[in-house]
């Protein structure tokens, strides 16, 4: 592996810290929450541009409309709450004031999946970029680590247009370049490999990683790929990879229905077919625990890519 671990940060702290940076440099961006100043980390955005934060209350479709009016007058909304609350609960909001409309708004939204651990099923959403992407003209990015986050914060107050943000509550690795760049739509090559194909997106990432390293000590050579953006996919980078390697895993933290895994089986159906394993929750709600010990549960661990690509190659012959 030629990626370090740098310590570990939690991604909602690279939104954090991105949105403090935009608020410095871009006096269109504004920021409103939906009571969760401190959980998603935009107290600093706050106190420093308290005439641009708007602080809504437990009101989630309220902010969502708000956001919708305030880019008609120029501004670059980033809302704020719970990846839950961001998605299933002002669905249609979304829908018809955001996507519909076409307006500017940057849907950010923290403790997404099974990491966020002890709050349960309830708070534990895992149809979020299957809801997001469906959306006509919604871009949907899920990054890996606390610098992509920070980057892609900066990234999409650049890009016009309706835009979902996902990222978490627990420290992870933080093993991307602090400078390297974020380009809305392009994968990430992590590692060259020539016997199967990684593809991995947000907290699965750096697993697919170790999973690459504990292939190799048995020979099996795995290129992994960061998708970082769900919409638009970077289909010429899967398709290469894949053409290469002739077999594919995908790794997600998400339900196996309407994420990563089924973007890009439905890709190379048309254009490439080769045998597809995905590592995904399996048609299923989360529970209480721990982040590490949900993960290893319900499969989603460097062992069950492993197994995943394993099961890959027996299917390519």
């Amino acid at each position: 592996m030629n990626y370090s671990n740098h310590g570990s940060q939690d991604t909602r702290s690279g939104f954090g810290a991105g949105l403090l940076e935009l608020g410095r440099i871009n006096p269109n961006v504004v920021a409103l929450c939906a009571d969760l100043t401190g959980s998603l980390k935009m107290d600093a955005f706050a106190k420093e541009f308290p005439d641009r934060f708007y602080q809504i209350g437990i009101a989630e479709a309220n902010m969502i409309g708000m956001a919708a009016g305030m880019t008609i007058g120029g501004k670059i909304p980033f809302t704020g709450t719970f990846a839950n609350f961001s998605t299933g609960r002002v669905y249609d909001q979304i829908r018809q004031s955001v996507a519909y409309s076409d307006k500017n708004v940057k849907i950010c939204a923290s403790h997404a999946g099974l990491t966020l651990g002890e709050d349960g099923a309830t708070h534990q959403i895992l149809e979020d970029i299957g809801l997001m992407r469906m959306l006509p003209g919604m871009v949907v990015i899920n990054p890996c680590d606390y610098n992509q986050t920070k980057a892609a914060t900066l990234a999409i107050a650049d890009y016009h247009g309706p835009v979902y943000l996902r990222f978490g509550r627990p420290k992870v690795p933080n093993f991307t370049s602090s400078d390297a760049p974020f380009v809305i739509g392009k994968a990430l090559h992590l590692q060259e490999g020539k016997d199967v194909t990684l593809l991995a997106t947000g907290h699965l990432v750096w697993p697919s990683l170790l999973a690459a390293d504990i292939l190799a000590l048995e020979g099996i050579s795995a290129e992994v790929i960061n998708i970082h953006t769900l919409k638009p996919l970077d289909t010429e980078a899967i398709l290469k990879s894949v053409a290469k390697t002739g077999c594919v895993v995908t790794a997600e933290e998400h339900q196996l229905y309407g994420g990563l895994g089924e973007a890009v089986a439905g890709f190379l159906s048309k254009e490439y077919p080769a045998p597809l394993e995905m590592v995904a929750v399996n048609d299923s709600f989360g529970e209480s625990g721990t982040p590490e010990e949900l993960m290893v549960k319900y499969g989603l661990d460097e062992h069950a890519i492993v197994r995943a690509a394993k099961r890959a190659l027996s299917r390519r012959g």
